[in-house]
């Protein structure tokens, strides 16, 4: 039986990262919210535990006006958005702060 003489270290808890569809900036997975397509629904999942598809969105206002801006969201997806659903996301959106607002 081998001993180990390297002092004992305590682990560092691995912490999951995601980018953004909008910014393109990494953060952790839980700082990001998640949007997801679920049995072909688009879908806030704020708990991040949905079974399907998932992209990921800084919670600012900026960030959610370039991902639904163009096709970035959709194309991440891999669907299309009804009206319902964009409709939907956008009012989450305006809802949220605005990175000035939350930096400054």
């Amino acid at each position: 039986m081998k001993s180990d003489t390297r002092p004992q270290t305590a682990r560092r808890k691995h912490i999951p990262q995601r980018t953004c569809i909008a910014c393109r900036g990494v953060k952790a997975k839980r700082e990001l919210v998640r949007v997801v397509s679920h049995q072909g629904e688009v879908l806030i999942d704020p708990r991040g535990k949905l079974a399907g598809r998932g992209a990921y969105l800084c919670p600012y206002r900026e960030c959610w006006e370039a991902g639904l801006k163009g096709n970035r969201l959709e194309h991440a997806l891999r669907t299309a958005l009804t009206l319902e659903n964009r409709q939907m996301l956008v009012e989450y959106g305006r809802n949220l702060p605005s990175r000035r607002d939350t930096e400054g």
